[in-house]
């Protein structure tokens, strides 16, 4: 490249734009054509990290400011200062830092007016990257004006990258053992591969682990699923591989399935995560920007050993988790006085529970341990004599006093727990037959002293009971049990949860139908 004036000769030869698949943008501003056209023609061979360059044109200040608005990946605006007023790209420059709040973009001031505006004033004033009088700039000082601002720009975007993919992966370790914040792990982590090996936006975790711990031998490709994507992908979560992968590149997954190791395509790698007690799970990256080198394919090797053992330790905590629950609930369902008639009575009163609770305004958390403390309200009955607890007919008043005593023993058996869920648990079982106006037992709580979840299990048990057939009784028709609740407002019930049980009766007539009794 000859080291003339740049701007010394004009032309009005087009000049042909080859566009590569990856492109740096750089932005023009001039009010001068021919600044254009010759920028264009010095800078035509120009390539960096294997990537030409993409020369968008605005000849005003206003015209640069809805450009920087709709692109927000431009690397470098090579910006002239007089253009329809004295300071119009001065203004662009304020505006790209401090409305659109873009600190990336690398700002290249040049100018024919010098006078205008002093050099030290404007590097003092304004966030530019460099400044440039155009009678200075040669082809080849505009050459390497150019790479090194590309560096700098390539450099802030892969320290912002890895920023933002810190912050995910900070973010989810509060609470890694969760599928949701997994998620947000994994994005994290591909975030950062990404970053590293060039900035590609288009990447997809897939695997055939969606419940628990199932090994199972010779998986097939279209039995693995899109757990977490980004770019072009982001679309297609929850959907087979088969759906949204044809041709070389579907054959890439399924050979690095095969084989079980990393493929490299032309502009896509697929890594084969390993699994000592899942199936394994797919790293599919595409549209990378240059040739991995030995470096970028240690980083997907490493990836690919690690990120599964951390997806397998979340799957067997919440195996554990699920198996816990199922062990309360069964218990639950065998100490129901209704047991033996497979009663789904503790099934039920869970669903209204986690319905009318949400109604109610708790949060996950609190739902969560609702859910699983409710199938033990009853655990005192085990030490109620089972002639009682399944005698046909009414109680003596020697009995019902018998009977009374199940939310006391359930409380001494579960009070002395570290675990907030049994504690919980624990209340739930001494004061679900509270009553609102404080004539329930066994302390004749009233109104909020009763625990919300004591208020809401009590009415959720009460409904289903009378929805249900028992020992003593027949089934209550939806209008008669509705009646009956309803009546006790602000007595037995709290007024607020009453209304909000009438508002949801038919989602609670639904659950009891989908579980009815065998």
């Amino acid at each position: 490249m000859s080291d003339d004036f740049l701007f010394a000769e004009e032309t009005d030869e087009d000049v042909q734009e080859v566009f590569n698949i990856c492109t740096w943008k750089i932005l023009i501003v001039d009010d001068e054509p021919e600044i254009h056209t010759v920028t264009r023609l010095a800078l035509s061979d120009f390539v960096f990290q294997d990537r030409k360059l993409e020369f968008i044109s605005a000849y005003t200040g206003e015209e640069a400011k809805k450009i920087f608005a709709e692109h927000s990946d431009i690397a470098i605006v090579l910006l002239d200062v007089v253009m329809e007023t004295d300071h119009a790209g001065l203004e662009v420059a304020r505006y790209i830092r401090e409305e659109l709040h873009n600190h990336y973009t690398r700002i290249i001031l040049r100018t024919g007016q010098p006078g205008q505006a002093p050099e030290k004033d404007v590097i003092i004033n304004y966030d530019i990257n460099d400044y440039k009088p155009k009678t200075d700039l040669t082809a080849q000082k505009l050459f390497t004006v150019v790479i090194s601002s590309l560096r700098s720009y390539r450099d802030i975007v892969v320290i912002d990258e890895n920023r933002r993919g810190l912050q995910k992966i900070i973010q989810s370790s509060a609470d890694l053992f969760s599928l949701k914040s997994l998620e947000k792990f994994i994005e994290g982590i591909v975030q950062q591969l990404s970053s590293l090996l060039g900035g590609t936006d288009d990447a997809v975790y897939l695997t055939s682990a969606v419940a628990g711990p199932v090994p199972i031998e010779d998986i097939e490709s279209e039995q693995f699923y899109v757990f977490s994507a980004s770019g072009d992908y982001k679309k297609y979560e929850g959907r087979s591989l088969i759906e949204i992968l044809t041709g070389e590149k579907l054959e890439s997954c399924k050979k690095a399935l095969a084989n079980k190791n990393v493929i490299y395509g032309q502009d896509h790698v697929v890594a084969y995560c390993n699994s000592k007690s899942q199936r394994g799970a797919l790293l599919y990256m595409s549209g990378l920007p240059r040739h991995l080198n030995d470096l970028d394919r240690n980083l997907i090797e490493i990836f690919a050993q690690n990120v599964q053992i951390a997806f397998d330790n979340v799957l067997m905590a919440r195996d554990i988790e699920d198996t816990q629950k199922e062990i309360i609930e069964r218990l639950g369902q065998a100490i129901d006085e209704n047991a033996v008639l497979k009663s789904n009575h503790v099934k039920r009163v869970v669903l209204i529970c986690e319905l009318l609770g949400r109604e109610y305004g708790l949060d996950e958390e609190q739902l969560d341990h609702l859910r699983v403390a409710v199938p033990l309200h009853d655990v005192g009955k085990l030490g109620v004599p089972a002639h009682i607890i399944r005698k046909p007919g009414g109680l003596t008043e020697d009995e019902f006093e018998i009977a009374r005593q199940h939310v006391e023993l359930g409380y001494e058996l579960l009070k002395d727990s570290k675990r907030p869920i049994i504690r919980t648990a624990a209340l739930l079982a001494r004061d679900h037959h509270e009553h609102w106006d404080g004539n329930g037992y066994p302390r004749g709580l009233k109104g909020e002293e009763i625990h919300l979840f004591c208020r809401i299990t009590a009415i959720a048990d009460v409904y289903d009971v009378l929805r249900s057939k028992r020992c003593y009784k027949e089934v209550w028709s939806q209008d008669k049990a509705l009646q009956a609740i309803t009546e006790q407002t602000g007595k037995q019930f709290e007024p607020q949860l009453v209304d909000l049980f009438q508002q949801q009766i038919d989602a609670i007539e639904n659950i009891i139908q989908m579980y009815g009794d065998d």
